[in-house]
């Protein structure tokens, strides 16, 4: 420590094999939250978010849909409102998530935008979404683009979520669909497979380990000087 004369050594804690590998003891099937950014009455992000809540229930998760019809605005409606409880509820029940929006204008919709903007980082003493998996996907109306899963990512990030490496951006949506809304089989179909095996291995290999996977030690040397505050104060008016 003494050519790092700013980092305070008693907040510093080496990562070992041990303690990152440490004992599973969640049992349950991965809990997998999906979201969808399209209220059409035949919306295709959420038609791919069925189709992949199928495809996670084979792979042994349980799974919940948020449905964003009747979220109100962010700032145009209190926190205790129904839907909003409902959704903030549901992202502290999951374990791991999945984000799917259509392009629209370049861009992911202000549905899907409205829904994370609900979400704080911070509920209380729980941090909904730190240290959740992400998975994230999009939909388009004409050819292949990747706007969206890159916007994603960025709001992932901000969210502190482990978004995975793999993502699906399906073009021309519309045609990938049956008269039953079940996706036809395609390579976009098998990436989506791919995508989802791949969350549920990142969720498994992550979930329980979370609280050490995020510990900070800007957060830990925080947390201490607060608390050698607090003592001081405390010597000083006793």
């Amino acid at each position: 420590m003494k050519d790092l004369p700013n980092i305070l050594p008693e907040h510093v804690v080496t990562p070992t094999h041990d303690t990152v590998n440490a004992e599973q003891t969640t049992s349950h099937p991965p809990r997998i939250l999906l979201l969808y950014g399209s209220l059409r009455d035949r919306s295709f992000s959420r038609l791919v978010v069925e189709e992949s809540a199928r495809i996670l229930e084979i792979l042994g998760c349980e799974t919940k849909i948020f449905n964003p019809s009747g979220l109100p605005l962010p700032d145009d409606g209190d926190e205790t409102h129904p839907k909003v409880q409902e959704l903030r509820e549901l992202m502290t029940w999951s374990e791991g998530q999945v984000w799917c929006s259509p392009e629209r204008h370049g861009s992911m919709t202000s549905i899907m935008k409205a829904q994370i903007d609900w979400v704080p980082l911070q509920i209380g003493a729980v941090r909904p979404t730190q240290g959740k998996t992400l998975a994230v996907m999009q939909v388009e109306g004409g050819s292949q683009s990747f706007n969206v899963v890159n916007q994603l990512r960025i709001l992932g990030r901000w969210m502190r979520m482990i978004t995975i490496p793999n993502q699906s951006s399906v073009a021309k949506a519309f045609l990938e669909f049956d008269d039953n809304n079940r996706m036809k089989p395609s390579r976009f179909y098998d990436r989506i497979v791919d995508v989802m095996e791949e969350l549920v291995k990142f969720t498994l290999l992550t979930r329980g380990r979370t609280d050490y996977l995020v510990d900070r030690y800007s957060e830990r040397k925080e947390a201490g000087e607060k608390l050698i505050e607090r003592v001081n104060n405390k010597r000083a008016c006793c």
